[in-house]
């Protein structure tokens, strides 16, 4: 921090520096005083020159208190300094038009924005030379939450300053929703009583119709901002559990002039809860009891599960966004503004890009002539989906009415059709969220079928301006891919085939090598009787058998012709088959050599059973941690649910 202040401190031109008026050098032992938070040093400064309390340091036009803020060492240093300078020199301007409580809030001190505020209110109507701004603008862009919830919640809405009205209000609301502080907790120390963009909406509804002279707008930063909803997330089996019931924060007890906040769990059926809490704590409970319960219930889980904490900050933020882009569009479609068009347009078409369907339907919940925008080249929505692998804003289309099938007749500037799209390499970053060569082409072979699926027979056997008909489009567009995924098939298939060759020799090899040996005279096994010998004779043979057919389907994968078409069932089929039955020979073979033991050296103490029964789930659990992520991937891209198909009930057009 400390090399950092002193680069913004000697930031300025070397012109400047040539034509001071003051040696600024002589300051030295107090600029580094007041960056390391020395107050005695510093004290014993002031006493010789009392105008050092003002006096600008550095050639930036810092004053000592200027640094003291933006080091953040001692907040002590800070409210000794303040306590000796006179209320207006707080006012006191650095380069660019900067006070003190502009640092503080651009460094997130907030503590010495406390005591700054508490001595010199005005300085929260000050506006810096650079952008007209004021700390509330700096402490929103520089992403330090806690100092812009406590500047709201000081700063009035001033008739001369203006703070809240356009153009201060719009630039204040763009950099909340770019730092996506979309609102904030009820548990925030002190108490919020702001809730940041939903707040300045709800309080300002003309903010959510005006734009910056830089056209930047607070609804277009929301359709960029994948991570602030739910289609982005990833989350496992226990994640999306607890996603599912986790509570959040009900904003219709706040005074935000929202009417349609009543419920957070049904504001959204993204983000809905999956059961009643009602059915799980009993329907005989009141609905003020029901919420006590489920509020202590939560407690006890986050204290005995800390991650609960996270996966809820996660839904309470996803829950913010989307009533921000409700509320944002809802003022926007009241307003008289020419310029909607062009701004929804882009809002829709953005948000597709970047795979954000909570955004695109709320757009054309509030603006249904929305769903025919095109951009510059002719793609609509479903178009661009396609292009850039959205599944989930292509998953829109199994919610609309007939006109669906006006939707899919899409022709570019190049004669290239919905299938051509689809025809396409996907893009590198939606390629890699699929592990492995093949299941890749598997993917994009789902797309392809999907699409041509929905489209007219006859584009099928339609040729863009170079002649090509999908197909070919396909072929020449995935013709490395499935070079790569053959690559990758060929090598789990030769490093499985080793594993199931060994075992198999194994296997065979203890059939005939008996525990114990045979009996001399008839050749019947020693151990013949004991139950220990019946669990080994057939977990040998399960396994034998199995590892058989694990290296029959491996041999199959390796003389495959390698088809564009095998890639969607054929290979991955043949690739389940023979790792769930290598999986089998693996676990029987422990089994019977466990059993060999037991009978060679446990002389009937079954004690002996618990430690060799541990050291063979050593094996076993190794490969189901390395192998069996593998097959889960395999098993549901190919037999599972799939990614196309209606996933709400919400009707789209």
């Amino acid at each position: 921090m400390e090399s950092q202040v002193l680069m913004d401190a000697s930031s300025s031109s070397r012109g400047a520096r040539e034509n001071k008026d003051e040696d600024y050098w002589r300051y030295q032992p107090l600029l580094k005083a007041a960056l390391r938070g020395d107050w005695d040093s510093a004290k014993g400064f002031f006493d010789q020159d009392p105008d050092a309390l003002t006096a600008h340091i550095t050639d930036a036009k810092q004053t000592a208190l200027h640094l003291a803020i933006s080091s953040g060492r001692s907040i002590e240093f800070v409210e000794k300094l303040v306590d000796l300078m006179p209320p207006e020199a707080l006012a006191l301007r650095a380069s660019q038009g900067r006070t003190a409580l502009h640092i503080a809030a651009l460094y997130g001190n907030t503590k010495a924005a406390v005591i700054l505020v508490e001595k010199h209110p005005t300085s929260l109507y000050i506006r810096s030379y650079d952008q007209n701004q004021l700390p509330l603008h700096f402490a929103a862009n520089g992403g330090h939450k806690d100092t812009l919830l406590y500047l709201l919640s000081v700063t009035e809405d001033d008739p001369v300053s203006k703070p809240f009205a356009y153009p201060s209000g719009a630039l204040l609301l763009y950099q909340a929703v770019d730092s996506e502080f979309y609102g904030s907790s009820a548990r925030t120390n002190p108490p919020a009583e702001h809730y940041i963009a939903l707040d300045l909406v709800g309080r300002h509804p003309e903010l959510g119709t005006s734009k910056l002279v830089d056209d930047k707008h607070a609804l277009k930063t929301m359709a960029r901002k994948a991570s602030a909803f739910p289609s982005s997330i990833r989350l496992n089996r226990w994640q999306r559990l607890i996603y599912s019931y986790v509570p959040v924060e009900n904003y219709a007890d706040q005074d935000h002039n929202r009417s349609d906040i009543e419920n957070p769990v049904n504001s959204s059926q993204v983000i809905a809860q999956k059961h009643s809490w009602a059915r799980i704590l009993g329907t005989n409970f009141p609905n003020s009891v029901s919420r006590k319960l489920q509020a202590m219930l939560w407690k006890v889980l986050e204290l005995l599960v800390p991650h609960i904490k996270h996966v809820q900050k996660q839904k309470l933020m996803h829950f913010q966004a989307i009533q921000l882009v409700k509320s944002l569009c809802e003022k926007i479609g009241s307003s008289n503004d020419s310029e909607v068009y062009e701004l929804i347009c882009y809002v829709i078409l953005t948000a597709t890009r970047y795979g954000i369907h909570e955004v695109v339907e709320e757009v054309v919940e509030s603006f249904p002539q929305a769903i025919w925008y095109v951009d510059n080249d002719g793609y609509n929505i479903f178009g661009l989906a396609v292009i850039y692998r959205c599944e989930n804003v292509f998953n829109l289309i199994y919610q609309m009415s007939g006109h669906k099938q006006d939707m899919m007749f899409v022709v570019d500037k190049n004669w290239n059709t919905m299938l051509h799209l689809a025809g396409r390499l996907a893009p590198f970053d939606k390629l890699n969220l699929v592990p492995g060569a093949a299941l890749q082409m598997q993917r994009e072979l789902q797309w392809f079928k999907e699409v041509e699926n929905l489209v007219t027979p006859g584009y099928k056997e339609y040729q863009n301006e170079g002649n090509e008909f999908p197909s070919m489009v396909f072929t020449k567009e995935h013709k490395k891919l499935v070079e790569e995924g053959e690559k990758w098939m060929k090598d789990t298939a030769n490093s499985c085939t080793i594993a199931a060759a060994l075992i198999a020799t194994i296997a065979f090899a203890a059939v005939i090598t008996v525990p114990g040996g045979t009996n001399g005279t008839n050749g019947v096994p020693v151990f013949s009787k004991a139950n220990a010998f019946i669990v080994f004779i057939v977990s040998d043979a399960i396994s034998l058998f199995t590892s058989t057919m694990s290296l029959l389907m491996f041999l199959s994968i390796l003389t495959s012709r390698y088809a564009e078409g095998d890639f969607l069932y054929v290979l991955p089929k043949r690739l389940i088959i023979g790792l769930v039955t290598l999986f089998m020979s693996i676990t029987t073979m422990i089994l019977a050599f466990s059993s060999t033991l037991y009978l060679v050296f446990g002389n009937n103490k079954e004690w002996i059973l618990i430690p060799v029964a541990a050291l063979a789930c050593l094996p076993i659990t190794s490969f189901m941690f390395l192998q069996f992520p593998l097959l889960v991937d395999l098993i549901s891209s190919t037999y599972g649910p799939g990614i196309f198909g209606k996933k709400s009930d919400r009707f789209f057009f």
